[in-house]
């Protein structure tokens, strides 16, 4: 029996994507990997007989439908969903438009929740899967300044995908939030990072946070992607794979401070909370 698995891949023309693509090709798996651009994905995935790229607009339910049908009749099943895509927004809260604040949720939550609508009867049918939205440190941590709009879309994966793993589980199907800390992609770059057209000079925590991720923190971050990607391909191995993957010592890290900083918060208007009860 063949036990390689069949993967559906969003954001695949570079970063996290990518290496998927490299790592499961080279285990023998299948990928159905997507992009914006079919040609930029050909020219950094090249060609596989286990490969089917897919331009998809992922804001486009019926193109999302498409592509999960072609995956499934290229391949016959469909094991892992990975939604990978999605871009940054550095721009303090004030200062981003609506419309500006409005596309990243598009792309970042509303795209996601079309693959997750549109894969989900073929994992249910199948009574087995693995759903693995790629979050953010910044969607269990919001005090980065200039990334509240950002970290608002990462809070919303998180939430959803914690009511999607209740829902799905009675079908057999897995479900883990990854949230990475900051790893050495180009999520920092000018194609994958977008900023304020309208900045507000007054915000100067935002402009010094937008100088020490571009001139800084780009290039240095302490995580190898290489290396993310294939533990996430490890845990959907696992038995029970975690509903929360923090990715990164940094982010474990990170974590471990909020628990800590909500912890203490709650013990000391304890008093106040429960106040409220008949």
């Amino acid at each position: 029996m063949n036990s390689n698995k069949t993967w559906f891949i969003t954001g695949a023309s570079k970063g996290f994507g990518l290496l998927f693509i490299e790592q499961l090709l080279a285990k023998g798996d299948n990928v159905a990997a997507t992009s914006r651009s079919l040609a930029d994905l050909e020219k950094a995935a090249g060609t596989h007989p286990n490969l089917l790229p897919l331009e998809v607009n992922l804001t486009d339910e019926q193109s999302v439908k498409q592509a999960i049908d072609a995956t499934v009749a290229k391949f016959g099943k469909l094991d892992v969903v990975v939604n990978n895509a999605g871009y940054g927004l550095l721009g303090a809260v004030e200062e981003l438009s609506d419309a500006e604040s409005r596309q990243n949720f598009n792309v970042n939550v509303f795209g996601l929740l079309n693959v997750v609508r549109q894969s989900l009867p073929q994992l249910r049918a199948q009574g087995s899967g693995h759903i693995i939205n790629i979050s953010s440190i910044g969607g269990f941590v919001g005090s980065f300044p200039g990334f509240g709009i950002y970290c608002a879309t990462k809070f919303a994966v998180n939430g959803l995908t914690e009511a999607l793993a209740v829902e799905a589980k009675e079908f057999g199907i897995n479900t883990t939030i990854v949230m990475p800390g900051y790893f050495r992609t180009n999520f920092l770059e000018s194609d994958s990072l977008a900023l304020p057209k309208n900045p507000i000079d007054a915000y100067t925590s935002t402009r010094e946070s937008e100088k020490a991720h571009q001139e800084q923190i780009n290039g240095n971050q302490p995580g190898d992607p290489a290396k993310g990607v294939a533990e996430i391909i490890k845990i959907t191995d696992a038995p029970n794979p975690p509903l929360h993957l923090f990715l990164g010592s940094d982010a474990a890290s990170m974590a471990e401070q909020k628990i800590a900083q909500l912890t203490a918060e709650i013990d000391a208007w304890k008093s106040v909370s429960t106040a409220t009860d008949f």
